[in-house]
């Protein structure tokens, strides 16, 4: 029997975990015709999976959550905020008629008292008109639970024709070699997917509108073997470059709202209309069409901040579990198609959402007390180290594993920092 994954916790957060990365392993084995059986290390798999734990840039832990963002008690009930980039802080700051107080106590203090004030579900709305982020703490809802685990974890859809495209001959240690890979994605989920491809040998080609900068260090964190580049898509010579991407492009990842998408033209069916026989990976944090979201908001309201807090307050998974296990399962699906698409042709999609990886989690078995989260003993063992942009980054290892296969990432780049085209 397998070593559990050190990831403690009253949900099952640990098999959650260990199923995605062998799910994407055992993909990854077969690309590569690789003949023995996959073995997944667990703490490895946990390393991966609290990689902001372990990031060091030049020696230092960059902070994961601003200030501005967590959990807050309003007259009524608890709500969990996400304040980690700039746009949604401004928009939280302006819902609630505050000033931006640059001290960073002092500021979380002062939200702090205003939510006190507000009803949860004012508090929420308001702050989600305004464009920021903010749900309520809610507990579970087994039936609605229930109904989402009706559907597959990552579904797959034809979406259209085309031709058979053969893989390139396999390496054992580099299976997509060869195959391209448009990132349309940010944070977590979308980069780790497209990590896992890089990892594989893909190139990949990682593309982000230049008015809204990645958090550096969350791109170093999941940055590992692509290139970076900016690219304003809805700017006529953007979309005319954007095209010359997608058609260069076996895999397209998308990570943004699908609405914003599609008003763009990047609906998973416009892209394979224009572009027979690409792979397209669709993540979304609720499976709907036009709302924001993050990990720990799914937390948060689909009942796990509950089952993981106490009396007192709501708590959290000791990683951000959904996040990472959304992209190991996208990546998987990414190498099972490929495969499907050098045998039938067809244009493909998988697609999954946050909410559904919360679902699953909350439908596996449970135990009445959590165990204190300590870090690993041995972590040094299940990291790397690299010298970026003349900065020394510490990152977690790959967690994804099989006889033969990659045993190291390669250098994450500084974000933003090559063209957009193809190598």
């Amino acid at each position: 029997m397998a070593a559990p994954v050190p990831l403690p916790a009253r949900t099952d957060v640990a098999a959650l975990a260990m199923r995605a990365v062998t799910r994407a392993s055992a993909a990854a084995a077969a690309l590569a015709r690789a003949d023995a059986g996959v073995t997944v290390n667990a703490d490895r798999v946990a390393v991966a999976y609290t990689s902001e734990r372990w990031l060091r840039v030049d020696g230092r832990a960059p902070v994961a959550f601003a200030p501005l963002s967590g959990f807050f008690p309003t007259s009524d009930a608890y709500v969990r905020t996400h304040a980690n980039y700039p746009h949604h802080r401004a928009a939280l700051l302006r819902a609630l008629g505050m000033p931006d107080i640059s001290d960073d106590r002092a500021g979380r203090d002062a939200l702090a008292a205003v939510l006190r004030t507000r009803s949860a579900h004012s508090a929420a709305s308001a702050i989600t008109a305004a464009g920021g982020l903010c749900v309520i703490v809610r507990a579970e809802a087994p039936r609605a639970d229930a109904a989402l685990r009706r559907a597959p974890l990552v579904e797959i859809e034809r979406v259209g024709a085309g031709p058979v495209k053969l893989l390139p001959d396999p390496r054992v240690d580099a299976p997509l070699r060869g195959i391209r890979v448009l990132d349309l994605t940010r944070v977590i989920a979308g980069p780790v997917a497209t990590r896992t491809l890089a990892l594989l040998g893909a190139e990949v080609l990682r593309i982000d509108p230049p008015r809204l900068p990645e958090l550096a260090h969350q791109h170093l964190d999941t940055g590992h073997g692509k290139r970076s580049a900016l690219l304003d898509l809805s700017s006529p010579a953007g979309r005319s470059r954007g095209e010359e991407l997608l058609s260069g492009a076996d895999v397209i990842a998308l990570g943004y709202r699908p609405a914003a998408l599609a008003a763009l033209g990047l609906s998973p069916e416009a892209i394979a209309a224009r572009h027979p026989g690409v792979v397209v990976l669709q993540l979304t944090a609720w499976g709907e069409p036009d709302r924001r979201g993050f990990d720990s908001l799914v937390q948060a309201d689909s009942g796990i901040a509950v089952l993981e807090g106490d009396d007192a307050a709501p708590g959290a998974l000791p990683a951000q579990a959904l996040d990472h296990s959304a992209g190991y399962l996208l990546a998987s699906a990414a190498m099972d198609l490929l495969g499907r698409r050098s045998r039938e042709g067809g244009s493909w999609l998988a697609s999954t959402s946050l909410r559904r990886i919360a679902a699953e989690l909350l439908g596996l078995p449970r135990t009445p007390e959590k165990t204190p989260l300590h870090p690993l003993a041995d972590a040094a063992g299940h990291t790397q180290d690299f010298i970026v942009d003349g900065v020394r980054i510490t990152t977690a290892a790959p967690a994804v594993s099989y006889p033969g296969g990659p045993t190291a990432f390669a250098a994450p780049r500084p974000w933003g920092r090559d063209e957009p085209a193809w190598a």
